[in-house]
């Protein structure tokens, strides 16, 4: 599993003046946080214990715990495979992780084992070409041995046991389950699988150890995979369920579909956790286990939904900013994900990408500095929306015409001509009396531009927001 990656930001921060007149002020600030973790205590123990007997080694694990005296349902996640090209004993020491954080966040304590020759652990795994269950189980024997490790800590409930793993963890997952060890309730498979060197039929492999294993298991499991995986094509993890259930293993499929691109890493990104969590938090709620978010702090801040108000390209609909603030925009849509771009009205504009919670860091940099600090861009979508919200465009004219606005005279078709200048966001608003007022750049332009000419003048309506015109003749109401 690929693991978050090192913050990077760039900010910069700008004052945009009403309509739309740009006093640049800057606001010099280091904001970087190296560590991709989130800001919560999580009393980490790196503790060395036997595997299983019958093979004796030491495993190096990693027991997580959240605040609170416990004792804690424990949540056992089990880690993928080395990258290509790295030795397994190279592989970092599996802590750091959007599942561990799921779980912390859910009151659980997280064991993290790592598999032997992995990490810090003695030995190596001993393969059995395609017998790639046989592999599974001998690993699951290890897995049980590190959770018996765990029987006389006060802190640990091990009547209420959760086990998942992603990819090679998650295979490791489901062969543990074939135990059926006394308190584990529930499993949960991300994209889980083996590829083995030395077999050449992997798709039946697998599928044949999931018959195997599926005819032994008792214990209820959830199933994450998606249709653009690296390793694990949909024919194969369907063939997989298949053969699971129909030998009698209770597995509930979830295809996430495309997921940017790989969904083998579902879980290394922020992105992933809006798809998983709520479909695991049903499943163990089912299970009768912890599923209510207890510490939200341990998770980052969801990414809201697209609202539709512009093209995530669409510099020029970017509210608040002066050239070089769309400078910075166009900036921020070359930044790896996740990556969140942050503006607000007076004074501030910045893209955060990368590392645990860019939203959460963002919006903390903007608050330091001005009011108003707002998110714009998460990702690849616009989710900002207006305070007010502006009615859709009328097609009365095209938003050039001066001529066609209603009431005006040269001078108020003059201010008409600059309005369509500015930068959004912006509001003209007209009075049947030939008043009109307009602003742009501020928190909220419409609402604006209705108080300044509402105080002069009587039935004032909108005419045009942003680039369009919303206008439409009293007559034809």
């Amino acid at each position: 599993m690929r693991p978050p990656i090192i913050l990077h930001i760039v900010i910069a921060a700008f004052i945009a003046g009403f309509l739309g007149g740009a006093m640049n002020a800057a606001h010099a600030m280091d904001t970087a946080d190296p560590r991709p973790l989130p800001p919560a205590p999580w009393h980490e123990q790196v503790l060395m214990v036997p595997g299983d007997p019958e093979r004796p080694a030491k495993l190096q694990v990693t027991l997580l715990l959240p605040d609170g005296p416990g004792p804690f349902p424990l949540a056992i996640m089990n880690h993928g495979s080395a990258k290509r090209r790295q030795s397994p004993k190279d592989m970092p020491r599996y802590s750091a992780s959007f599942a561990a954080y799921y779980f912390l966040s859910r009151g659980y304590a997280v064991l993290l084992p790592m598999m032997r020759g992995f990490a810090g652990s003695e030995g190596r795994i001993q393969t059995h070409g395609c017998n790639l269950a046989g592999t599974a189980v001998e690993d699951a024997k290890d897995i049980l041995a590190a959770a018996v490790a765990l029987t006389d800590n006060q802190a640990i409930d091990l009547h209420r046991i959760v086990v998942a793993g992603q990819s090679f963890g998650g295979w490791n997952s489901l062969a543990f389950a074939a135990f059926n060890p006394p308190g584990v309730k529930a499993v949960i498979n991300f994209a889980g699988g083996m590829v083995e060197g030395d077999c050449d039929r992997g798709r039946e492999s697998l599928a044949k150890g999931a018959a195997q294993l599926g005819a032994l298991t008792h214990i209820p499991s959830i199933w994450f995979y998606g249709d653009n995986d690296s390793l694990f094509p949909p024919a194969t993890w369907r063939l997989m369920h298949e053969r699971y259930t129909e030998a009698g293993g209770n597995a509930r499929l979830v295809d996430v579909g495309t997921f940017m691109d790989d969904s083998h890493q579902l879980l290394s990104y922020t992105e992933g956790l809006a798809i998983w969590v709520p479909q695991v938090d049903a499943f163990l709620s089912e299970q009768g286990l912890p599923s209510q978010n207890l510490h939200p702090e341990y998770l980052p801040t969801p990414f809201p939904p697209a609202s539709g108000y512009a093209a995530a390209t669409d510099v020029d609909a970017v509210p608040y900013l002066n050239d070089k603030g769309r400078e910075l925009y166009r900036q921020f849509l070359t930044k790896p994900l996740p990556r969140a771009f942050i503006l607000a009205p007076h004074g501030f504009s910045g893209a955060f990408d990368q590392g645990f919670d860019p939203i959460a860091r963002g919006l903390d940099a903007c608050r330091k500095v001005t009011e108003g600090c707002q998110l714009y861009a998460v990702d690849n979508d616009v989710v900002w929306t207006r305070p007010t919200p502006a009615p859709a465009p009328s097609g009365f004219a095209t938003i050039d015409n001066a001529t066609a606005v209603p009431y005006l005279d040269g001078r108020g078709r003059e201010g008409y001509v600059r309005y369509t200048t500015l930068h959004r966001p912006k509001a003209f608003v007209i009075a049947p009396d030939g008043g009109w007022y307009f602003s742009s750049g501020t928190f909220d332009p419409i609402a604006r531009a209705m108080t300044g000419c509402s105080e002069k003048h009587p039935g004032c309506r909108l005419y045009a927001v942003d680039g369009d015109v919303v206008w439409v003749n009293q007559a034809t109401n």
